[in-house]
């Protein structure tokens, strides 16, 4: 991957927030127009993903300051003004380098894959 392809700061937040490409998904559409409200139903059929998991990745992104959960719904709420305006930045990047941030957010996935599995494996003894 190109550097200039992902900017520094937006590929820090990358690697320190979203943990999938739905996480990435749901955030820039909440992005997408802050004052609507989404269910977690309606995430969950824009996403092709069931309901309980829209749930935990919209409850994770509140987690990481990202959305507001209220009366049932979810909205974008970035409560830094810097955070804000890296996520402005994420959605050009994204409308134009969706595989360079697809394979960058995959990749962090993976090795903490590994990092877990290795964890579990057995050793031969000398």
């Amino acid at each position: 991957m190109s550097a200039s392809n992902v900017p520094a700061d937006v590929r820090r937040f990358l690697l320190a927030v979203i943990e999938s490409v739905p996480h990435l998904e749901a955030l820039l559409l909440l992005h997408s127009d802050p004052l609507a409200s989404w269910s977690s139903d309606a995430m969950a059929a824009r996403l092709y993903i069931d309901e309980s998991s829209a749930s935990r990745l919209l409850a994770d992104l509140q987690g990481h300051h990202l959305a507001r959960h209220e009366a049932g719904d979810w909205r974008f709420d970035a409560r830094d003004a810097e955070i804000a305006r890296i996520v402005d930045r994420l959605a050009g990047v994204y409308a134009r380098h969706v595989v360079e941030v697809a394979e960058l957010i995959h990749s962090t996935s993976d090795r903490k894959a590994q990092r877990f599995a290795d964890a579990f494996r057995w050793r031969k003894e000398t």
